[in-house]
């Protein structure tokens, strides 16, 4: 399939930039800087470009918010934390795309009136770290950096920043906390970082694919871009398969494509020929979903309307005969050691749903204990400064709804049930 950010497949080895110029990059941004901040934001915005995060937030109005915001100076942060596990998108934009990112980072930099521009990355992607500074240094030496970009009188500076290794420090907030030198704790919200983020002024976080888009958006048009995707989803995703299947990689797909097409056709199918007993789509904090449901478009109204989300394209396959308890006591596990501590609502609930799946595990507390689960999930909703406190709740609570059988046996016996 035709995709955007990877027009002739996955790029193989870093693209330099006179390769990235051949195929028309940076004349998006001299493009833009011929028009207005408002004209790009109105085309990012037609386009329907949403976050690739995990969020999905309109990009378009989120710059708009941060335009509007009267403080000054703004920023702009490049999202590269990618804690997420399996996760791989931004790593192999960041080491094998980097103007592509770049040239996004500087159009959202200019659309908002940002000075400056913080590109945040995983502490572990040596290489795509490498590859992002000499990708600076060539756009610095070619004018698409530093003072009077392109004799255009816009002028941007740029720094590189190691995030931490853990889950929470890729939230936005924890981000701006980390760049300021402290530790990576999620802010209560509101204020937002569009109006109050970064040493208190305005900030736009936004993630590296979603900047990725933003390039051939711009030069292109929002009407090209919607050929790909669906009415209420535009685009494409890049999706991150790991070990379950025979070919891992990511795999970038219009909105709309069949999950079985990813699994099948990219993936090419099940590791070891062992069937499909549950799908993740946004492992580890999506619902689960049955195998039955393979033919689901991924996008994300189909997503939510088959009972899960897409989040930022992790796909996770749970072969048959895999206990969904211990699957599900191992996200749980997880979520216990990512939590920062900060909140005692999430320091709590996260240690005490662990506690309660052992419990299941060992055999122990009948039906009662199940019955718990819910309680505890919908006590606790809303009550941490980041999203960390619901995401045990959707694969905990869809577990309970579409395995009784495998929690049934460890409650009768204490042990997984027999495949």
């Amino acid at each position: 399939m035709e995709g955007i950010l990877f027009p002739h497949g996955v790029p193989e080895g870093r693209e330099s930039l006179s390769a990235y110029r051949s195929r028309g990059g940076y004349e998006a941004l001299g493009k833009a800087l011929q028009a207005s901040p408002k004209e790009l934001i109105k085309i990012v915005s037609d386009a329907g470009l949403r976050g690739r995060g995990g969020a999905g937030f309109p990009t378009g109005k989120k710059w708009q918010f941060t335009r509007e915001a009267p403080e000054q100076p703004r920023y702009l942060i490049v999202n590269g934390g990618e804690d997420e596990p399996g996760s791989k998108k931004d790593r192999v934009l960041l080491e094998n795309l980097p103007h592509l990112v770049l040239e996004g980072a500087i159009l959202g930099a200019y659309a908002i009136g940002a000075t400056k521009i913080y590109l945040y990355i995983n502490a572990q992607y040596d290489a795509a770290t490498q590859s992002i500074n000499d990708a600076i240094a060539e756009a610095k030496n070619a004018g698409y950096l530093g003072k009077n970009i392109l004799g255009r009188g816009f002028d941007l500076d740029i720094e590189v920043t190691a995030a931490p290794h853990n889950y929470v420090a890729g939230e936005d907030t924890a981000v701006i906390e980390v760049i300021e030198g402290k530790k990576a704790w999620p802010r209560q919200k509101p204020p937002f970082p569009v109006t109050v983020g970064l040493f208190g002024k305005p900030t736009l976080v936004n993630n590296v694919e979603t900047l990725a888009n933003v390039a051939p958006i711009a030069l292109r048009g929002a009407d090209w871009y919607g050929k790909f995707g669906t009415t209420e989803s535009s685009g494409t995703m890049i999706f991150s398969l790991n070990d379950d299947v025979n070919r891992p990689g990511v795999y970038e797909l219009p909105f709309g494509t069949p999950l079985r097409y990813l699994i099948e056709e990219c993936g090419g199918g099940m590791k070891n020929g062992k069937k499909i007993k549950a799908i993740m789509p946004a492992a580890p904090s999506s619902a689960f979903l049955p195998a039955d449901k393979i033919d689901t478009p991924l996008d994300p109204n189909s997503m939510r309307d088959a009972g899960s989300a897409l989040g930022c394209g992790v796909v996770r396959l749970i072969p048959k005969g895999t206990c969904i308890v211990e699957e599900v006591l191992k996200i749980s596990e997880f979520f216990t050691a990512e939590s920062c501590g900060q909140c005692p609502a999430c320091r709590m609930e996260t240690s005490t749903l662990t506690m309660m799946l052992k419990k299941v595990q060992a055999g122990q507390g009948g039906q009662p204990i199940l019955e718990q689960f819910g309680k505890i999930l919908a006590f606790n909703k809303g009550k941490g400064f980041c999203s960390l406190i619901g995401m045990p709740g959707p694969p905990i609570e869809s577990a309970l709804k579409l395995f009784p059988a495998d929690f049934a046996a460890h409650l009768t016996t204490g042990n997984c049930p027999e495949n």
